[in-house]
C-alpha cells in the first residue's frame, strides 16, 4: 500500500469538528467504563455506548460496517486473548481477573471519531496490570511523535520499541490508520516500523493511532465470528487508541 493512498489533510474547521465527534465518542467510552464489573454483559455495554452516541444526535461508526458481514455492534468488545474486533453478546458476561477491551467509533457531521481502551475487571494479576500500563504507555509515546516534520516511522518504531523492551509483542496484520469522512483513511500507521522512514507528517493530518500488545506471541488469527481476532497462542492482549490530529505544534488529542 502506498503511504500517500487517500491520504486527506483537514482545515482548521474539519479538525473541530473531529474533536467534537471524539468528545461523544469519549462520553460513550467513559459510560462504558463506568459499567465495567463482574456479571455484566458484552450486550449491556454496547446498548449503553449506542445510547450516549444517538442521545448527542451522532451515529455509531462501527454498526454495519462491511467486512465479513455488516458489523451489528456499536462497540468491539474483547476479553483476554481477544484483540480487536470482538462481537458484543447477551451470552457472555465479564469475570472477576479479566482484562476488556472496548473500542468505539462516532459520526458526528460526516467525521469519526475513533479510540479504546483496556480495563480491569475488578481485582487482576500483577501481569495484567503491567500490561494494560505499557500499552496506554506505548500509546502516549506514539502520540509524542506526531509532530510535523517527524516520519510515520518514528512514530511506528516508538510504540514497538517500548513495547518490545518489556518483552511483549505487536501485530504485524493490523494497525492504526488515517480517519476523517471514513473510518478508514490513508496512511496505514503500524505498531513496528524503522524510524525516519515512511511519509513525513504534516499538519492537518488525523491519525487513529492504537497500540495492540500481546504477551506471546505476534501471531494472531480471527475466530469463527469471522471478525474476532485473538492471540494465537491464547495469551493476554491489550489495547490503546486515540484519534490524534498533527498540527503546527502539539499533537491535537481528539477523542477526551
Amino acid at each position: 500500500m502506498s503511504w500517500e493512498r487517500n491520504i486527506v489533510l483537514k482545515s482548521p474547521a474539519e479538525i473541530e469538528i473531529m474533536q467534537q465527534a471524539g468528545h461523544i465518542n469519549f462520553l460513550a467510552l467513559e459510560e462504558v467504563r463506568k459499567h465495567i464489573r463482574p456479571g455484566v454483559t458484552t450486550d449491556k455495554l454496547d446498548q449503553l455506548a449506542e445510547q450516549v452516541i444517538r442521545d448527542h444526535g451522532a451515529t455509531p461508526a462501527f454498526l454495519n460496517y462491511p467486512g465479513p458481514y455488516p458489523y451489528p455492534s456499536t462497540i468491539n468488545t474483547c476479553i483476554n486473548e481477544e484483540m480487536v474486533h470482538g462481537l458484543p453478546t447477551r451470552k457472555i458476561e465479564l469475570r472477576e481477573g479479566d482484562i476488556f477491551s472496548v473500542d468505539c467509533g462516532t459520526v458526528w457531521q460526516g467525521f469519526v471519531g475513533d479510540s479504546a481502551f483496556t480495563a480491569g475487571v475488578g481485582e487482576i494479576s500483577a501481569e495484567a496490570q503491567k500490561l494494560i500500563d505499557v500499552t496506554r504507555e506505548a500509546l502516549r509515546l506514539g502520540i509524542e511523535k506526531l509532530r510535523p516534520g517527524n516520519r510515520l516511522g518514528d512514530v511506528s518504531a516508538a510504540v514497538q520499541e517500548w513495547v518490545e523492551s518489556h518483552g511483549y509483542h505487536v501485530p504485524r496484520e493490523y494497525s492504526g490508520h488515517g480517519v476523517g469522512r471514513n473510518m478508514h483513511e490513508g496512511p496505514q500507521v503500524p505498531n513496528y516500523g524503522t524510524a525516519g522512514q515512511g511519509l513525513e507528517l504534516r499538519p492537518g493530518l488525523t491519525i487513529a493511532l492504537e497500540p495492540m500488545v500481546l504477551v506471546g506471541t505476534h501471531r494472531t488469527r480471527v475466530l469463527a465470528d469471522k471478525w474476532t481476532v485473538v492471540s494465537a497462542d491464547g495469551s493476554l492482549t491489550a489495547h490503546f487508541e486515540h484519534t490524534v490530529a498533527v498540527t503546527e505544534g502539539d499533537p491535537l488529542i481528539l477523542t477526551q
